[in-house]
C-alpha cells in the first residue's frame, strides 16, 4: 500500500498567506500587472465556456488561481530592498540545490531523488521540474540573480565567494540540462548585459563570440537548425497554433487545449497563448510581458540625476550610492526577465507559477521605487489600453509572419 503523501503543505501555507494579506493594511494594486493578471484568470475561465465546457471554467480557476494569489501576496509584501533581496536569494539557493542533484546525476547516473537523467544525458528534478527544460529555466533566472548577490563584499569576501560559486554552479546546471533554450537564454542575458554597459557593438560581437564557442561544445547546440527533425517539430506546433487561432479567434480554443488538438504543445509560450485563448487573452499576456520589461528599463536609463527625488536631508553621495544599488538589482531583473522569455519562446510556459512569481519581483521593485523617485514614469492600464489593442494586433501580425517564413526555410 501507498504511503499518505500526508497534508498539502503549499496550499496550507498559501491559505495561511492569503488570509494574512487580506487583513493586511499594506496592500497595493497600482502597478498594471494586478489588474492584467486577474483578466488573464478571467479570460482562461471564458475561453472555456465559449467552447462549451462551463465545468472548465472551474477546472481553469482551480488550477491558476493559486498562482495568481502567490503573484498578489509576493508582489505586496516584497516592499523593501532587503524584503527583495532576502527572496533572491532564497530562490537562488533553491535552484542551486537542484542544480547540485543535477551534477550528482551526471556523475552517478542518479540523484538522491532517485531520478535519473533524461534521455540518458540530460539532468531532471521532480515534479514542476521534471523537464530539463524547465530546470534550465529556472537555472537561467537565478543567474542574474547569484550575481547581483555577489556584487557586494562582507564577511572578509566569503559573501561574493558564496554567491559567485552558486552562479557558476548554475550555469553548469544550465549546461547540463543540455536544453538549446537555455543556453541561448544564457547568450541573451550576456547579449544584454553588454548592451547596456559597453554598447550595442560590443554586446553583439562579444554574443557572436559566445555562440560560436557554444556550437563548439559537446551539446545539442550543434543541432540548432531550423530543418533538423525538433526544431521542425516547433515550427510545425506553431503552425498549428496560428490554425487554432484562425479558427477561433476570440477567446481560442480554450485553456488547457492545445494537446487535444495537436500532438505536440505549443513549444512558444506566446503561440499557446494566442491558440488557447485568442487575441483577448494574447493581448493581455503581451501587456503582462512588456509592462514587466518597462519596469525594469525605465530605472536603468535614469543617470545619478534622479536623487533630486531623495530628501534633502540625505547626503549625496548616500543617496548616489543607494540608487546605484537599486540599478543594479533592477539591472539583474532586466537580466532574468530577457534570459527566461529567451527560453520560453521556445517553451509552453505561459501558466507556470516561477513565472509570476518573477512578475512579482519585477512589480513591487518598481513599485518601491516609484515611492523613493516619484520621477520614474507612472504606467496606467487605462491610458494604454488602445495602445495594448494596437500592439495586440502587431503582435499576432508579426507571430503569423514569423512561423510562415520559418516554414519557408524549413
Amino acid at each position: 500500500m501507498a504511503e499518505s503523501p500526508g497534508p498539502p503543505l503549499q496550499a496550507i501555507v498559501l491559505a495561511m498567506a492569503s488570509g494574512m494579506w487580506a487583513v493586511s493594511t499594506r496592500k497595493s494594486f497600482a502597478a498594471p500587472q494586478y489588474l492584467l493578471v486577474v483578466a488573464f484568470l478571467v479570460v482562461a475561465m471564458i475561453s472555456k465556456i465559449t467552447n462549451g465546457w462551463v465545468g472548465g471554467a472551474l477546472y481553469v480557476f482551480l488550477a491558476f488561481a493559486p498562482t495568481v494569489m502567490t503573484y498578489v501576496i509576493l508582489a505586496n509584501a516584497v516592499d523593501t530592498r532587503a524584503r527583495l533581496e532576502t527572496v533572491m536569494a532564497l530562490i537562488t539557493i533553491c535552484a542551486a540545490v537542484l542544480a547540485l542533484h543535477g551534477v550528482e546525476q551526471k556523475l552517478t547516473g542518479i540523484g538522491w531523488t532517485g531520478e535519473g537523467l533524461s534521455q540518458g544525458t540530460r539532468i531532471q528534478y521532480v515534479g514542476i521540474f521534471n523537464d530539463p527544460n524547465d530546470l534550465g529555466l529556472l537555472f537561467v533566472m537565478c543567474v542574474p540573480m547569484a550575481f547581483y548577490l555577489g556584487s557586494r563584499g562582507g564577511m572578509m569576501g566569503l559573501r561574493r565567494t558564496f554567491w559567485l560559486t552558486l552562479a557558476g554552479l548554475l550555469i553548469y546546471g544550465c549546461y547540463l540540462t543540455n536544453s538549446r533554450g537555455t543556453m541561448l537564454a544564457l547568450l541573451m542575458m550576456l547579449a544584454v548585459y553588454t548592451w547596456k554597459r559597453y554598447g550595442a557593438i560590443t554586446a553583439v560581437a562579444l554574443a557572436s563570440a559566445a555562440f560560436l564557442g557554444l556550437m563548439a561544445l559537446p551539446s545539442r547546440m550543434q543541432e540548432l537548425d531550423v530543418s533538423e527533425a525538433s526544431a521542425m517539430g516547433r515550427v510545425e506546433a506553431w503552425y498549428e497554433g496560428v490554425r487554432m487561432f484562425m479558427a477561433h479567434p476570440l477567446f481560442g480554443i480554450g485553456a488547457g487545449g492545445y494537446s487535444d488538438h495537436n500532438d505536440l504543445t505549443a513549444h512558444n509560450s506566446f503561440v499557446l497563448v494566442l491558440a488557447e485563448m485568442g487575441f483577448i487573452g494574447f493581448t493581455i499576456f503581451l501587456a503582462i510581458v512588456v509592462y514587466c520589461f518597462w519596469m525594469t528599463l525605465a530605472p536603468i536609463r535614469h543617470g545619478d540625476e534622479i536623487i533630486v527625488d531623495v530628501p534633502l536631508e540625505v547626503p549625496d553621495d548616500l543617496a548616489i550610492k543607494q540608487w546605484r544599488i537599486d540599478r543594479a538589482l533592477t539591472l539583474s531583473l532586466l537580466l532574468s526577465l530577457s534570459g527566461f522569455f529567451t527560453s520560453a519562446f521556445f517553451l509552453s510556459r505561459s501558466y507556470v507559477v516561477i513565472l509570476y512569481v518573477l512578475v512579482a519581483l519585477v512589480v513591487a521593485n518598481y513599485s518601491r521605487l516609484r515611492k523613493e523617485y516619484p520621477s520614474l514614469p507612472e504606467f496606467s492600464l487605462a491610458r494604454d489600453m488602445l495602445r495594448w489593442l494596437v500592439y495586440g494586433v502587431i503582435g499576432v501580425i508579426g507571430t503569423i509572419v514569423m512561423v510562415k517564413v520559418l516554414l519557408a526555410v524549413a
